[in-house]
């Protein structure tokens, strides 16, 4: 059955597959998609017949690679936009908590591009493929915004420091990082990821071996040595030097490290929206010990306050519009984003 942009399958075996249906644009989520997605998962959850999902998206780059934010781009000019933004902010995170919450098992295969919305949809399934293809990240802090989602939940939940460190600097990872932060399960090499999954949609289910067998076929076909991290060799460094509380800390830090990781961590900071980097770290510090339904109502807060900021619509055109990746920042120094101006993020 098809809908827009996105479409389900469901066969007698009991297993129902969801899949994004927007390619040209790397399955992109838009409000449509968001309304569509949370429909068809609540006519499956209501369904005895079906007891396991698929959630995957159309052709082999992506799973999903966030929301369609250059839609947004016009917000600050046009009211109609900015309250169809605001109601996609609103939708997109209520939709993510609905998925933590689902009853029915749900596998996400992410054997391809996953970032932003994309994680926010697949990081609270049950079980998640990634493969070496895989290209997971939160980038917002690109893009003038935040790490959204429930990133300051999930984030969190990562080793040691690596949350806020992928939260500064917006660095993209591959499957085994994506594992190794606990944003995936199963690490499949991806020219097996559609037999893995035609495997489950062909077995017979019930709710009685649904689990243990569903475990076994995935741990069957899991490669522990696919692929090397990239990022748990600087488990040391990124735990001293994002142990800090302030942005500014953490640069001295990196700063006084000679290594070319410190060096290269420093640049891709300090190349960020000053107030992005600030409201970020502070998300990342109360976020602490929250539930993810505590930390989408904070990013509804903070999205809500971006939507009202020019840093968003400068992060937005330069690298969606112009393309030409200088954004001019109304704030140009750590040391002009005062604690008042972050306060008022979260207000």
């Amino acid at each position: 059955m098809y809908l827009l942009e996105v479409y389900s399958e469901v066969n007698e075996n009991g297993v129902a597959t969801l899949t994004l249906n927007n390619p040209k644009a790397l399955n992109s989520i838009n409000l449509n998609m968001v309304q569509l997605i949370k429909q068809q998962l609540k006519q499956w959850e209501n369904n005895e017949d079906i007891l396991l999902i698929i959630m995957e998206g159309e052709g082999e780059r992506a799973f999903c690679a966030g929301g369609d934010i250059k839609s947004l781009y016009k917000a600050n000019v046009d009211d109609e936009v900015k309250a169809g933004a605001v109601q996609f902010f609103e939708e997109e995170y209520e939709l993510d908590a609905y998925i933590y919450e689902y009853p029915k098992p749900i596998i996400a295969d992410l054997s391809g591009i996953v970032m932003g919305g994309g994680v926010g949809l697949s990081y609270h399934a049950d079980y998640r493929i990634v493969s070496e293809k895989t290209m997971w990240a939160m980038p917002e802090m690109n893009l003038g915004f935040f790490p959204d989602v429930g990133a300051g939940y999930f984030l969190n939940k990562a080793p040691g420091h690596y949350g806020r460190y992928l939260a500064l600097t917006g660095e993209t990872i591959n499957g085994k990082d994506a594992k190794f932060i606990n944003a995936a399960d199963y690490l499949i090499a991806s020219d097996e990821v559609n037999d893995v999954l035609q495997t489950v949609k062909e077995t017979r289910w019930t709710k009685s071996n649904l689990k243990d067998k569903l475990a076994a076929i995935l741990v069957n076909k899991s490669k522990s040595d696919l692929i090397e991290s990239k990022i748990s060799q600087y488990e040391e460094a990124i735990n001293q030097h994002f142990s800090f509380n302030t942005v500014e800390e953490i640069v001295d830090s990196l700063e006084a490290d000679e290594t070319e990781f410190a060096n290269e961590t420093k640049k891709a900071i300090l190349s960020k929206s000053p107030v992005s980097l600030k409201v970020a770290l502070e998300q990342a510090i109360r976020c602490e010990n929250k539930t993810l339904q505590e930390a989408l109502h904070k990013d509804k807060i903070i999205a809500e306050n971006f939507l009202n900021h020019a840093d968003f619509y400068e992060g937005i055109r330069s690298v969606l519009i112009d393309k030409d990746r200088m954004p001019d920042y109304e704030y140009k120094k750590l040391s002009e984003v005062d604690k008042d101006l972050v306060e008022s993020f979260f207000k």
